[in-house]
């Protein structure tokens, strides 16, 4: 004989997703905060137009590829309140202007919506800890501070980027100096003085995101695109540290203590 089970009026469990609830409640929740933080904070830098509301965070940064232009979902949603989302984010990104759409919770099919699917990368936490691996001696680092330093680092950003299912970064429009006036810090490593690598730290939602992971083809395999990680990963000691993997670049994280927690969704508006 099973025992009934009474709620309790008086007690109530979060869903994890209201947004009064505290950054730090799970390690999901922090990475969807400080993806969320991400893509606005990109588009606010170069004045241009963004939008974070209790169930997307998106902006528009430029008017071609799609990885310009980030939108994340920040809480579940089930199918009539993703159209209305959509709708939301659609004012936002005009006909004809793509954008793609991150989505950490389980989405239904949005092809009737004009995305296309573009896979399950996974979600990759490091807990804070350790020190970065001493420096290959081919290999320099630093922190990028200003303009010129910033306009060298996009460009091997956009030539370095290893997304070939979407349309690529646009050189020009991703990088304002005024982003590092925030909580983002940027990096570079060299390999024989040639600029080599990049990457990104940002924090917000008790989290360090490391964004904009990218190294030359002919750098790849020599350090940079590692010490140029490291420097964005350890930035907050005391924070862990977040990010969206590539199944390619999988290994690299790995190898630096990061663990693959689950898959979330990318669909793109290609045109």
């Amino acid at each position: 004989m099973t025992e009934s089970i009474v709620p309790d009026e008086h007690e109530h469990l979060t869903t994890g997703w209201e947004p009064e609830l505290d950054a730090g409640d799970t390690l999901i929740r922090r990475a969807v905060l400080a993806h969320a933080s991400w893509a606005v904070a990109v588009p606010g830098s170069l004045g241009r137009p963004a939008r974070r509301t209790e169930r997307w965070s998106g902006g528009r940064v430029g008017d071609r590829g799609a990885l310009t232009n980030p939108v994340v979902v920040t809480q579940p949603l089930d199918a009539a309140s993703f159209a209305e989302v959509l709708d939301e984010v659609g004012q936002l990104f005009p006909e004809g202007i793509p954008y793609f759409l991150i989505c950490p919770f389980l989405t239904p099919d949005l092809t009737g919506h004009g995305l296309v699917k573009i896979g399950h990368p996974p979600l990759m936490v490091r807990f804070p800890g350790g020190e970065a691996p001493p420096l290959r001696e081919d290999v320099q680092l630093a922190e990028v501070t200003d303009p010129a330093a910033l306009a060298v680092a996009e460009r091997v950003l956009v030539e370095g980027y290893p997304m070939p299912d979407l349309e690529p970064l646009v050189e020009g429009s991703i990088l304002a100096s005024q982003i590092l006036d925030g909580p983002t810090r940027v990096w570079t490593a060299s390999v024989d003085g040639e600029p080599a690598a990049v990457a990104a730290a940002h924090v917000a939602g008790d989290a360090t995101l490391v964004e904009y992971v990218a190294s030359l083809p002919a750098a790849r395999g020599r350090g940079a695109a590692a010490a140029a990680t490291w420097a964005a990963t350890l930035c907050e000691p005391t924070l862990p540290a977040v990010l969206i993997s590539s199944d390619d670049g999988r290994p690299l994280y790995e190898r630096m203590g990061f663990v693959a927690v689950e898959r979330w969704t990318v669909w793109a508006r290609t045109e």
